[in-house]
């Protein structure tokens, strides 16, 4: 049998029959009527190939396969009880709990050290994990709660699936430092001129910025396709080529790099990150806790 086909409140009766004595006490306890619950009885025998109880005079009595079970039937439900209890309430200070977060590496930078400083000074057993999501499977992951919530940009979902525009990030162009073809200023026709790295984790296709430049009717010349920002400008810092990539994460490489970093001559291209996280999870304090310090970290 498979508990998606169980009716867990058969588990409920049979508790209360083995603490109560009888069908009439559980019946009481239960706030049901005696034939609701020597029904729940009948389905719960059939379902386990066992009588349950056997009755002796007035008193019900369990046999061997209840009394073999009864333990761990009550353990689970306490368990479930407890649970229930802890979606009405959440103490971050003693909550022991680990958040999982779906994010692709050009936001993970960004959003972990504001968001880790929050829920470092606020809990001492709050976690957090990152990985990369899957958009073909953003829905089934974060019902499952494979994700608590995921970060990216716009995507088309389900009303199931909760939406928040976090922020707009505008798209900045790196060249390294004297580069030939760009001065002070990068105007559009010498972008379109020179050649480029994309970096994108599809194998084919147009980035954003490609996008942008179909609607002027121009093209550019891409000479790199790559997975990584980081080796992006590495490579940027070593040719001649130009990156164009989201402000924020660029601010944050260039540390290590001495790229020049100039406006996108792209009017209105920008880099939005969206949060997402399932419906059933808008009654749940813990991940609206949790969803609430990754929006302060945009602020």
């Amino acid at each position: 049998m498979h508990i998606s086909k169980t009716d867990l409140n058969l588990f409920v009766v049979l508790e209360s029959i083995y603490a109560q004595g009888g069908i009439t006490r559980a019946a009481d306890q239960l706030n049901l009527s005696q034939s609701a619950v020597s029904h729940a009885l009948n389905r719960l025998r059939e379902l386990l190939g066992d009588p349950l109880f056997e009755r002796h005079g007035h008193a019900m009595v369990p046999t061997p396969f209840t009394r073999s079970i009864i333990g761990r039937v009550r353990d689970a439900l306490h368990t479930l009880e407890l649970t229930l209890h802890e979606t009405d309430r959440f103490d971050v200070e003693s909550t022991v709990r680990r958040f999982s977060l779906g994010v692709r590496d050009v936001l993970e930078a960004v959003v972990l050290p504001p968001v880790m400083k929050q829920i470092v000074a606020a809990s001492p057993s709050l976690d957090v994990a990152t990985a990369q999501h899957d958009r073909r499977t953003l829905e089934a992951d974060l019902l499952a709660g494979t994700f608590d919530a995921a970060i990216d940009a716009l995507l088309p979902v389900p009303q199931t699936v909760r939406t928040a525009h976090l922020a707009s990030d505008g798209l900045v162009v790196l060249s390294r430092r004297g580069h030939p073809q760009v001065g002070r200023r990068l105007t559009l026709d010498t972008y379109v001129g020179a050649q480029h790295v994309l970096v994108t984790s599809r194998r084919r296709g147009l980035g954003m910025e490609d996008m942008e430049l179909v609607k002027l009717g121009l093209q550019r010349q891409v000479r790199l396709r790559c997975m990584h920002y980081f080796a992006a400008c590495r490579v940027v810092s070593e040719t001649d080529l130009l990156l164009t990539m989201p402000g924020r994460y660029a601010q944050l490489l260039n540390e290590l790099f001495d790229n020049v970093m100039h406006p996108c001559p792209l009017d209105g291209a920008s880099a939005d990150a969206y949060l997402y996280w399932h419906a059933n999870a808008d009654a749940d304090p813990a991940n609206a806790w949790f969803r609430q310090k990754i929006v302060d970290a945009f602020v």
